[in-house]
């Protein structure tokens, strides 16, 4: 979905973005993403970004103004997705599991973790974004390579 955005507008003027962080952290806790304990990682950097205003604007600047996209939200059915996946630490993956996991559980029961459990915005930190984006470098090389014709000369 393409459109017009007011972000790159908002973010250029201190002074508005200051008026509208109260909405975009109200919006980003009313998300609930972090009260069901999953890690968000950061969104995609204005050019990057195909997403519709309200939600740039407001997940742009009450998140981080650059960096990744999401990382326990990620979609798991693309293919460097499910490479850079297997690439994880056995920590790291048990660990996210178990985010995904007790989440659900908290989406069944209609309940959100108990406060002390919500992630924190120094935990927030985005893990599988580098990895999926080393994934998708090695497969374009790959299909570069592959799609070479060599030519002789003499």
């Amino acid at each position: 979905m393409s459109g017009y955005s007011l972000a790159p507008f908002i973010l250029r003027r201190p002074w508005l973005a200051n008026m509208v962080m109260p909405a975009a952290n109200w919006y980003a806790n009313a998300a609930g993403y972090k009260k069901l304990g999953l890690r968000y990682g950061r969104i995609p950097t204005l050019p990057d970004c195909d997403e519709s205003p309200p939600r740039l604007i407001v997940t742009q600047i009450s998140l981080e103004k650059e960096g990744d996209q999401y990382d326990d939200l990620v979609e798991e059915e693309r293919e460097t997705t499910q490479i850079a996946l297997r690439r994880l630490s056995s920590k790291e993956t048990y660990d996210r599991i178990y985010r995904i996991r007790r989440s659900v559980q908290c989406s069944y029961q209609h309940k959100l973790l108990p406060r002390d459990q919500w992630t924190k915005s120094e935990e927030d930190t985005p893990y599988l974004r580098d990895i999926i984006a080393q994934v998708e470098t090695e497969l374009a090389e790959k299909d570069a390579l592959d799609s070479m014709s060599v030519s002789k000369r003499h």
